[in-house]
């Protein structure tokens, strides 16, 4: 063959695998295992009201060819056991059984404990719960309702949108089933961006600035103070007060003036809104509960409050009624009713995929990091990526993904993000692997005790950490300052 027909044959190659999509039931699988415990509850309510063919009760079986489910016990590796240790009876598989899981797979919990009722409660109300409030006060119909419930989920700490608007587009259309352009997701942007207070939602600091001077009332001042952070935003991060003033053409007394009152506009606007996700455990449902006794390392899936489902036997019955009848209007009646049947057993199976998944997910996370759950010490992390954790689950990285994003961990030392645990390795000059996290933690440490009137640079941070063993870059130093929300030295002068 010509290498023209190698391309040829390539490109059609390369073309047929692109077009290939995911079965309904794989889209809903990954829609479900993408959503936290509280997220899954509100979803099998409303398949509850939607779906006549689903009840609430113990799960019933799906054929065996379908029952890929949680069915089947997994010991320290991730692998088979091939014992039904949890099912009641050959039935019914109940979801929220008296058994536990630890390093060796299930257990039998003892009677009359339930790890998840022990669970603090907070009646502090959350960052989250202010900005939803506000929502509630807009005129927005039911879609963009939803769009601005998942901005509002990817606001950050500190009130930044820490998601560009195309990668929210992308995961509405995916896990939510909403096709939702970039323009309509940006317009609901702007509502949000009308909360109080001034600043939330931007998707920068330039952003968050600006929007805090423009609820100002008009002046002239008001006026300088937009055009120093809208045409001279560089100049203004860097102290580069003499250059602005020569711009404006200022005297010193003047932009001394206007320099205040930019001083007092607060970059985090979401540190003063109430409690912020991550910072109080009490304002989180876990997803997972870990307990430690001495060396052994158990864990729960947090499902106590999703209901329990089966297929209706009253409209299984139903069907084979319709079957039976054989006339047309029985027989498009039957039609109907088959599809509900099969959509609530696809659900249910879903259910199950996601348990399985997420179960063997946070074991192998447990194994790689045995010793941070044991001792709690963030230092002895060990250096672990989305493929190491497929690799040790069987999975793709991009249903690990998927199985960590937005879940959580209750454990003796804190509850903690799931990505909490992920971090990339960094060697030290005696070869040694680390965390990441680690190399974070000096540089906080560095930057605690340095001289206020003498700020380290990046450069010099670097010097210092090469001097604790740990070759990095300025331009890294500077990457991983700018993670941890610390400007730069001249910007830590007092």
């Amino acid at each position: 063959m010509s290498e023209l027909g190698n391309i040829q044959s390539q490109v059609q190659t390369q073309s047929q695998v692109q077009v290939q999509s995911l079965s309904p039931q794989q889209v809903l699988e990954a829609r479900l295992l993408a959503l936290s415990t509280l997220e899954l509850e509100e979803q099998v309510r409303m398949e509850l009201n939607d779906n006549p063919a689903l009840d609430e009760a113990g799960l019933a079986p799906v054929p065996d060819e379908q029952n890929t489910g949680p069915d089947t016990d997994y010991n320290e590796n991730g692998d088979e056991d091939g014992e039904e240790s949890f099912r009641e009876s050959d039935s019914e598989y109940d979801s929220n059984s008296d058994y536990d899981y630890d390093d060796d797979g299930w257990y039998e919990r003892p009677a009359g404990t339930n790890p998840i009722a022990e669970i603090p409660v907070s009646d502090t109300i959350s960052f989250y719960d202010i900005l939803n409030e506000q929502l509630g006060e807009q005129d927005l119909d039911e879609r963009q309702m939803k769009i601005a419930r998942y901005i509002i989920g990817s606001i950050d700490n500190g009130g930044i949108l820490d998601k560009d608007l195309q990668s929210i587009s992308d995961d509405l259309a995916f896990y939510h089933n909403l096709d939702a352009p970039v323009e309509e997701i940006e317009k609901v942007l702007k509502v949000i961006q009308e909360f109080d207070p001034a600043g939330i939602g931007a998707r920068n600091l330039q952003e968050c600035l600006l929007i805090q001077i423009r609820r100002k009332p008009d002046s002239e001042d008001k006026a300088l103070q937009e055009k120093v952070i809208s045409d001279m935003f560089d100049e203004f991060t860097h102290k580069r007060i003499d250059k602005i003033e020569a711009r404006l053409q200022l005297s010193p007394e003047r932009m001394k003036a206007v320099m205040d009152e930019l001083l007092k506009l607060n970059p985090r606007p979401g540190s003063s809104l109430g409690e912020s996700v991550g910072s109080n455990r009490q304002h989180i449902v876990p997803d997972f509960v870990v307990d430690s006794y001495d060396e052994d390392i158990r864990f729960t899936m947090n499902s106590s409050n999703v209901p329990e489902l089966r297929v209706s036997r009253e409209y299984s019955e139903l069907l084979e009624n319709q079957i039976k009848g054989g006339n047309s209007s029985q027989r498009d009646a039957a039609l109907y009713i088959k599809r509900k049947l099969d959509s609530a057993r696809g659900f249910i199976q879903a259910i199950r995929q996601r348990e399985q998944t997420l179960n063997r997910t946070m074991q192998a996370i447990i194994n790689r990091q045995r010793v941070f759950f044991l001792e709690g010490d963030e230092s002895k992390l060990k250096p672990m990526v989305l493929k190491d954790i497929a690799s040790d689950t069987g999975y793709d990285i991009s249903t690990i993904s998927r199985a960590t994003s937005g879940k959580y961990v209750q454990t003796g030392f804190g509850t903690f993000p799931l990505k909490f645990f992920f971090t990339d390795k960094v060697k030290s000059t005696s070869g040694e692997e680390v965390s990441v996290k680690e190399i974070h933690r000096i540089l906080k440490e560095l930057i605690d005790t340095e001289d206020p009137a003498a700020p380290l640079t990046d450069e010099q941070l670097a010097e210092r950490l090469s001097e604790r063993g740990y070759k990095v870059a300025r331009r890294t130093v500077a990457k991983y300052r700018e993670q941890n929300g610390i400007p730069v030295g001249r910007m830590r002068r007092r």
